[in-house]
């Protein structure tokens, strides 16, 4: 039975920490960061017969604007509609409901956020970043 959930009491963080290490968007985060990250950010975790086999987290102000971050799905259980099942959750989350923009980043899952209404920026060259490494 798959469910998910924004309890944070049950996120495996270690399970979360080594996840992201090694993945090119988050790749040496330590377990500090990502518990400062989960403190900071509403979270979801995926379990697969209440084991947690993915995650996502939103930063938001709950009104104007939501950046979906760290999305994933362990390997063995992708290609199963999970990552389908996590992001809808999301979606339909009561606390997010009066968001009127969402932003994300991605290198490859297009496809599966198109699904969700997410398109490529119509305006990017309105968009600026800043990274310090």
């Amino acid at each position: 039975m798959i469910t998910v959930s924004t309890d944070k009491t049950k996120l495996d963080v270690p399970f979360i920490q080594h996840f992201l290490k090694d993945i090119y968007w988050a790749a040496g985060r330590t377990i500090d960061e990502v518990q400062r990250t989960i403190d900071a950010s509403v979270c979801f975790g995926i379990y697969l017969e209440d084991k947690q086999i993915g995650f996502a987290r939103v930063i938001t102000d709950y009104v104007v604007f939501a950046y979906l971050m760290d999305v994933f799905i362990t390997e063995e259980h992708r290609g199963k509609g999970y990552s389908s099942v996590l992001i809808d959750a999301m979606m339909k989350d009561p606390q997010l409901q009066e968001v009127k923009i969402w932003r994300l980043a991605t290198t490859d899952a297009h496809f599966l956020y198109e699904k969700f209404g997410f398109t490529k920026l119509a305006h990017p060259e309105k968009m600026m970043e800043k990274v310090i490494k």
